[in-house]
């Protein structure tokens, strides 16, 4: 028996966390935790049909963020842009300036990634979720997902290396 207070409220910060990551606007991320609540709450009847609730809940919040975007005409970073990367003392300035950029670089690479090779790194590297359920989310098989991490990845690693040759 699914309880909403026990099972599904408590996932309000990893869902929270999701629609930020895709809309880089903190008032649209909670809009969108709250939109995601209330169509879960709506479904309540039908919780019994749903396999994971948990992954229900994800592709929700990941729908309505990207419907979201997709309703601003622009493209997710699928980074928080406005996280700060704290400096590390063991670096010069110059060194942490190119870090920054590199890390930014990365940033917009991961901008240009097909959308299922950008939703699959985000889960997996910055949310750290579990291929399996990354599937579950993205309805796709653990194999799907572990081929679009793949893929991504790779073409991260190659514009990355042509991006890095280029500055030099």
């Amino acid at each position: 028996m699914i309880n909403f207070q026990t099972d599904i409220l408590p996932l309000k910060n990893q869902l929270y966390r999701l629609a930020l990551r895709i809309t880089l606007d903190s008032a649209e991320a909670e809009d969108i935790v709250q939109e995601t609540l209330i169509k879960v709450w709506d479904k309540r009847d039908s919780w019994t049909d749903i396999e994971n609730i948990e992954a229900f809940c994800y592709t929700v919040c990941r729908n309505k963020a990207l419907d979201y975007v997709k309703s601003q005409g622009s493209h997710s970073e699928s980074l928080d842009a406005a996280q700060t990367e704290r400096p590390d003392s063991s670096y010069t300035p110059s060194q942490q300036t190119i870090a920054n950029d590199e890390v930014e670089m990365v940033r917009n690479i991961v901008n240009t990634l097909p959308e299922k090779q950008r939703s699959c790194i985000q889960l997996r590297d910055f949310e750290g979720k579990p291929y399996k359920d990354i599937a579950r989310l993205l309805n796709m098989t653990e194999e799907q997902v572990k081929i679009n991490i793949f893929r991504g990845r790779k073409t991260i690693k190659e514009r990355f290396e042509q991006m890095n040759n280029y500055r030099a």
